[in-house]
Order: structure tokens, then sequence, then C-alpha cells
């Protein structure tokens, strides 16, 4: 019996475009929340870590009421002509974005906020704008932030399970990821497949890991006087 790459295929196109879209969505966020010096970080901050706690099919139920066809967001899509949401690739990007978002959001937050307010002030003395301050400063500095949040959120939507099955359904070739074709083998008996699925999540996810605590740590070191 010949083996079903797709599954590997649209595990890593899902996890290479929720990457992308978090990095966009979610360095505002947390530059928004590390800069915030209300009592409404703390709710906010909360609102951002809750995927972390939710059970991911209480997650993905109510995504699934919200982007059906007959949800408001739902109602809103079809009405322009754009089709509908759920059981679409486009459904799992959205259903992967919300999920993995603390995975993002945090390791930046915390990347900003040990910048602390130094960096910023000598380059305002120096006339720059807000943007170039960001992007000349504030980027480079946080980039172990930024090599975290994307090597997390990556590993992170590779391994979702019960919000990509609440969102994307089961269609092979479409929204048959890796966790998903894990699931299938085992309950058709297919153990061997499983076992090789399972296994090589296992060595990516030790791999990641690895590689992260190891480029975090040479960082660290880099930088002490």
């Amino acid at each position: 019996m010949s083996f079903d790459w797709s599954p590997v295929f649209l595990s890593l196109k899902l996890a290479a475009v929720t990457t992308v879209v978090l990095l966009i969505v979610g360095t505002p966020i947390a530059w928004k929340l590390a800069r915030m010096r209300h009592w409404i970080k703390q709710p906010l901050v909360s609102l951002v870590a809750l995927p972390l706690v939710l059970p991911p099919t209480v997650l993905g139920f109510y995504l699934l009421l919200v982007l059906a066809p007959n949800g408001p967001v739902g109602q809103v899509v079809k009405s322009l002509g754009l089709g509908t949401i759920p059981f679409t690739f486009t459904g799992l990007v959205i259903a992967s974005v919300f999920y993995s978002l603390p995975f993002a959001v945090q390791p930046l937050q915390n990347a900003f906020e040990g910048l602390g307010d130094r960096p910023l002030e000598v380059a305002s003395t120096l006339r720059a704008s807000p943007l170039d301050r960001f992007f000349t400063v504030v980027v480079p500095l946080a980039r172990p932030g930024f090599l975290t949040a994307a090597v997390l959120a990556f590993a992170h939507t590779i391994g979702e399970f019960g919000v990509v099955l609440m969102i994307g359904g089961n269609i092979p070739g479409r929204t048959k990821v890796l966790s998903v074709a894990i699931y299938d083998h085992v309950e058709t008996l297919e153990y061997g497949q499983a076992h090789l699925l399972s296994a090589g999540m296992l060595v990516f996810a030790f791999t990641v890991l690895l590689t992260l605590y190891a480029v975090n740590g040479r960082a660290t070191f880099t930088e002490k006087p």
C-alpha cells in the first residue's frame, strides 16, 4: 500500500501560512500590550492567552458557529459571493490563527517588554519617527522573540487536532492534516502508518525545541558583557 503524503504537505502549508499571518497580526498586538499601562491590560492578556487553557473543541465549536453560513461572519462572507469558510483551507487558517495566537504574542510581548524605554528614548533624540524606531531599533533587538514566536507558532500548528477537526472536518487533500490522518489510521487499525506519522511528529517536535533552546541560549550567551 502506497503512503499518502498529502496530510504532511497540507500540514506544512497550513503551518507556514498560519505563522506568517500570526507574525503580521501578533506583532502589533504584542507591542500594544507591552507598552500598555492601563488596568485593562491584564484582561486583554488573559483573553489572548485563553486558547492555552480552553479545550480546542470548545474554541472550534464557537468558531464554527460564527463562521457557518448562518453565522454572523459566514453570512457576510456569503453575501459577498466568497463562498463558505468551514471545511476549507481558509477555515483551517482562521482556526489555527486563533488557536496559536498566544504562542506568537507572548514571546513577542516578553521580548518587547525586555527592551525597556532607553533604546527608544535614544532613537527619539535622534529624531527618528515612531515607525523608524520600531523597525530600526525594536525589531533587531527583539529578534530572538520573533524567532521564538515563529518556531512555536509553526510547531503548534503542525500538532493541532481538535480545532482543525471542528472547522475543517476530514476531507482528503483539502482539510485532512497530520493529526487527523493519525487518528484515522488508528481508527482503522492501521498502526504501522499511524506509528510512522506519530514518530515523525515526535522527532519534529524534539528537533524544533532543541534548536530553539540552542539558538536562544547562544543569543543570551553572546549578549553577556
